[in-house]
């Protein structure tokens, strides 16, 4: 109930809070400048079965146009799900008589690419993946002729650099009493190994560490199946690791592939006790992430067959992407795989679009390492390989990523004095190994809030000091100040809820690119671009609501614009001068605090390429209007807007929401209201409210 009265009706009109915003002219120079067809962008993403040629029709996709998004990125759902992607479904096998093994897609340019699939990996180590979370680990599947393989590309061979361990992890569903470990090892094998547990209370304790059992070293070891005593007497633990430092380096019989020789390789684990009446183990298994224990890994064989293609997994062609008219004539973000691919299959990528003709400026490797708990290390690895991939297919690309699945990025379960920083652990491995030009640009996602209930308005304001002390992590976690940053998805939730289509939805995206694009950001896509229906999630008390632009009918076509499409709309065409053109981005701040010191305005002003300034004024407070008097400060002078001004406002009372469950949709959906006011008066802006207010002033231009 309390999300719900948060999302109430507009309160009745009262005397309007006095508010003074002043725009600081004082610099010498603008704190940021920016283009909007390069700055202002939305995200194209993986989807399931059946629904790519749903979505892209010419009805949604006119639809998704309006909302003045220029800059496209692609997002790569296969990363997420631990696939390999085929991003053209023609292509070649590296053992072509048995359509097995790596898979490189055709670089020649055929017939159009309208519809790509992810492909299951059989080698797969995690239980648990961000996708469709349907697959399964072959640690403990119970069937010994599947197995886990590392990446081989973490070899020697291919990093030019010394290998490091690899590892698997069980976590169990509680404390149990540990002193023994059964281990079916297929091939390579690992040669030495040690055996450890987790000493914290979860997975998250800063004073957790991983401890060798008492006899879980083995060195010398020569594979097959083996049982381990690990110590006399039981070890309670919620975890246990298998860290493997050296390989056998060999090879199934009748290989011809160097790298079915590289890495590790296991095909079922225990851990449990061992006493005279056997072995008992205390993990389950199972082919499905409910049934099994779930299982971590470090890395993963890319290796796969062609039966292992997922329906359920879609990727829009590139073909289809391009034609649609959704990128604008614009160069797109395009992402390669890096986790679960091969650097052949992004280079023959990046000549594929080349040759086609399209244009590309920036490619994105892999997505959200950060999030499957891989060793940053291991991933930077992964990462150089594919940038002197993409870079070799065409040099004038600039490589970033990686996609991070927030700003701030922690170890899971590191082991004691190790630097619990994900990020700086990566940038600091590219710089080691003379690579972090490779670094071009530094992704993350935004999604601020897990609670989608409470206090909504609370939320909103809290997010300022969030989005702040997300940037300033980065910068501590060695990313180069130089180094552009892009908020590669944003929203207000991972999680589907009633608020993401309602007015604070459209607020939060206004402060998200707004501060963001005023504390020194250079791109920001926004998620959820495509049309979609409303759903719950991930908490009851959330009711039913997405990330969209559109709202679509019972054909899948877009009916209802949201308040996310609103408040882009707002962004690109009355804030800012579509096109190319650039933006100065001059600080500015509202006068009128809550007792915690936060804002209850926010406010981000630009000078246009036509001259005219713009100030984007959101009002999170919920209860009370506020009359903001719009003031330029330089120096010792005040300055006001000249004349007229266009004012656009969007709040509650052109927009309403009906919650219904899966039948909710908007009661009521209007555009925001225009009107002309003189310039000198203070501007009303509503409670929960995004107003743009646009003219001149009557000062020399700074």
């Amino acid at each position: 109930m309390i999300a719900f009265l948060a999302l109430a009706a507009a309160p009745a009109a009262s005397t309007p809070v006095p508010d003074r915003v002043v725009v600081d002219l004082s610099a010498p120079r603008p704190v940021n400048v920016f283009r909007p067809d390069e700055a202002f962008g939305g995200g194209l993403d993986g989807m399931g079965k059946d629904e790519v040629k749903a979505i892209y029709t010419p009805h949604n996709v006119a639809a998704m146009r309006q909302a003045g998004l220029a800059k496209i990125t692609y997002r790569l759902r296969t990363e997420l799900g631990n696939e390999a992607w085929h991003w053209n479904p023609k292509g070649r096998w590296s053992d072509a008589a048995h359509a097995q093994g790596y898979w490189t897609s055709d670089d020649t340019p055929g017939g159009p690419i309208l519809l790509s699939h992810g492909y299951n990996l059989p080698r797969r180590g995690m239980t648990k993946d961000q996708a469709n979370n349907l697959g399964y680990s072959r640690l403990d599947d119970g069937d010994p002729a599947t197995f886990w393989k590392s990446n081989p590309y973490l070899d020697s061979r291919y990093t030019h650099a010394p290998a490091r361990p690899q590892w698997l992890i069980a976590e169990l569903d509680e404390a149990r009493p540990i002193d023994a470990a059964r281990l079916t090892w297929a091939t390579p094998y690992a040669v030495d190994y040690a055996v450890q547990y987790w000493t914290g209370h979860d997975d998250w304790d800063p004073d957790g560490r991983w401890v060798t059992f008492p006899n879980g070293a083995v060195s010398g070891a020569a594979g097959g199946a083996v049982t381990l005593k690990l110590a006399e007497a039981p070890i309670r633990t919620t975890m246990i690791r298998v860290l493997m430092s050296r390989s056998s380096g060999t090879a199934p019989a009748g290989s011809t592939d160097v790298r079915d020789g590289l890495g590790y390789a296991l095909a079922e684990v225990g851990f449990g006790t061992l006493d005279g009446d056997g072995f008992h183990d205390a993990i389950r298994t199972g082919r499905s992430s409910t049934t099994q224990t779930v299982m971590h890994v470090s890395s993963t064989d890319p290796w796969h067959r062609a039966v292992d293609e997922d329906p359920d997994l879609e990727q829009p062609g590139l073909d289809l992407v391009y034609r649609s008219g959704l990128t604008n004539g614009l160069p797109m973000m395009v992402p390669v795989g890096a986790m679960f691919d091969t650097p052949d299959n992004a280079a023959a990528e990046i000549r594929w679009l080349k040759r086609r003709g399209y244009p590309v400026d920036q490619v994105e490797i892999g997505e959200e390492a950060d999030g499957q708990y891989g060793s940053p290390e291991d991933y930077a690895e992964l990462y150089i390989q594919m940038a002197r991939a993409v870079r070799a297919a065409n040099p004038k690309i600039i490589t970033g990523g990686p996609s991070l699945q927030a700003a701030v990025a922690d170890m899971w379960a590191p082991d004691a004095g190790e630097d619990r920083s994900w990020t700086r652990r990566f940038v600091d491995t590219l710089a080691a190994r003379g690579r972090l030009a490779d670094l071009g640009f530094v992704s993350f996602e935004h999604y601020p809030f897990d609670d989608v209930c409470g206090r909504i308005d609370e939320k909103l304001l809290d997010h300022d000091a969030m989005l702040d002390r997300d940037l300033k992590r980065l910068r501590d976690d060695h990313v180069p100040a130089t180094t552009p940053l892009v908020i590669s998805e944003y929203g207000f939730s991972a999680y589907s809820g009633r608020v993401m289509s309602e007015i604070p939805a459209a607020l939060l995206n206004a402060d998200i690119v707004g501060r963001f694009l005023a504390k020194g950001g250079a791109q920001a896509f926004l998620f959820g671009y495509t049309p979609n229906q409303p759903i719950n999630q991930h908490q009851a008390c959330a009711g039913y609501g997405n990330m969209m632009t559109w709202q679509t009918d019972e054909n899948g076509q877009a009916k209802w614009p949201s308040p996310t499409f609103q408040g882009a709309w707002l962004l690109s065409h009355a804030w800012s001068q579509p096109g190319h053109g650039a933006h100065a981005v001059w600080p500015a701040t509202s006068s009128v605090r809550d007792a915690k010191g936060r804002a209850f305005v926010s406010a981000y002003a630009v000078k246009r390429p036509d001259g005219q300034w713009s100030l984007m004024l959101v009002n999170r407070d919920a209860k009370a209007a506020h009359a903001a008097k719009l003031v330029f400060e330089k120096g010792q002078r005040a300055h006001g807007f000249k004349g007229p001004v266009d004012v656009w406002t969007y709040d509650r009372t052109r927009y309403a929401w009906k919650d219904a469950g899966e039948q909710s949709r908007p009661a009521k959906t209007l555009p925001p209201l225009k009107r002309r006011q003189d310039g000198a008066r203070a501007v009303v802006l509503p409670p929960w409210s995004l107003t743009v207010v646009r003219g001149r002033i009557d000062a020399p231009a700074p």
